[in-house]
């Protein structure tokens, strides 16, 4: 049976120590939303993350929102991921992990429901610590790829003024709009 508002956790993954870089554009995208429906993430020692929950409208529907950020590097966040899953919204088919993608153009959102890591260590770690579970979504924000520099080098690079505007704009809304409709999916199921 599900529950009334639909929930959803949104999982922004990224590096704390570098903020505002391609690799750190889930941080960004949680902030993001954090500052358009006012929620205030705060520190939650035992889950390891900055975490904050409020009553949002998206898309016509009141939708229950719970944002993390996982404290630790992106590479091994996958146990606070889960224990951020197991204390708020439980089903893996109410969380989104929004993460970096290399394979996809700048200001691009990609919607993955479920399916492999695609050689995101992020990811892979999620997966890992949820038992292989890749029941969720994921919001996969091109960052494009640069081939005349590291790809290591690339990702841990700021990014552009122009990239922070968009998702904090027009890529925002975008962000929002799929979450509506998967919330939508959520409270028919």
């Amino acid at each position: 049976m599900t529950t009334w508002p639909p929930r959803l956790l949104v999982v922004g993954l990224g590096n704390l120590p570098y903020p505002n870089t391609r690799h750190s554009i889930g941080h960004v995208i949680a902030d993001a939303l954090a500052v358009r429906f006012g929620i205030h993430m705060n520190m939650n020692r035992s889950i390891g993350g900055f975490i904050g929950h409020s009553d949002v409208l998206l898309s016509d529907d009141t939708v229950s929102l719970t944002l993390f950020k996982p404290k630790s590097l992106m590479n091994v966040s996958g146990p606070s991921v889960a224990c951020a899953l197991r204390d708020t919204v439980k089903l893996t088919t109410s969380m989104v992990v929004v993460h970096d993608s290399l394979d996809h153009k700048v200001k691009v959102l990609s919607v993955k429901p479920g399916g492999s890591a695609n050689g995101h260590n992020g990811v892979r770690s999620v997966i890992d610590a949820l038992g292989a579970n890749t029941d969720f979504y994921r919001f996969r924000i091109g960052i494009g790829r640069d081939r005349a520099v590291d790809s290591a080098e690339y990702v841990l690079s700021n990014m552009s003024a122009d990239e922070l505007l968009h998702w904090n704009g027009a890529g925002l809304d975008r962000v929002c709009s799929e979450l509506g409709k998967i919330a939508s999916r959520n409270r028919s199921t």
